[in-house]
């Protein structure tokens, strides 16, 4: 059974950080593009950053610079950082497994963990 189980979410002020984990079990993870969504309040799915077997990542544009995609496949682990967080940051963010690279669909993902950036 394919299981992604995220967390490090919580409170923090703009120009704040968190890291993100997710760990993942069912699958052999090395094999798998991995990425980041997430969903603001009121709003769809939207994907944030998306890192290869190898280590190769690409981010959505309002994140560059600010958000950083890892993964240890060792531990079965993705990371995001999130530096210089901004109110519009505020979501719940999920990890995927993707079938490919580029690909959109999202339906194997996590539970989420809560971001909320806020004074």
């Amino acid at each position: 059974e394919v299981r992604l189980v995220e967390s490090g979410g919580g409170l923090v002020q703009p120009g704040g950080s968190l890291t993100l984990s997710c760990v993942a079990t069912g699958f052999t993870f090395s094999s798998y593009a991995m990425g980041w969504v997430r969903q603001a309040p009121g709003k769809g799915l939207e994907w944030v950053s998306v890192i290869g077997g190898a280590g190769t990542t690409t981010y959505t544009n309002s994140v560059k610079g600010r958000f950083t995609t890892s993964r240890d496949n060792a531990k079965n682990t993705l990371y995001l950082r999130l530096n210089s967080l901004k109110t519009e940051d505020t979501a719940i963010y999920y990890c995927t497994r993707l079938p490919t690279y580029w690909s959109t669909d999202y339906s194997t993902r996590g539970q989420g963990t809560q971001v909320t950036v806020s004074s």
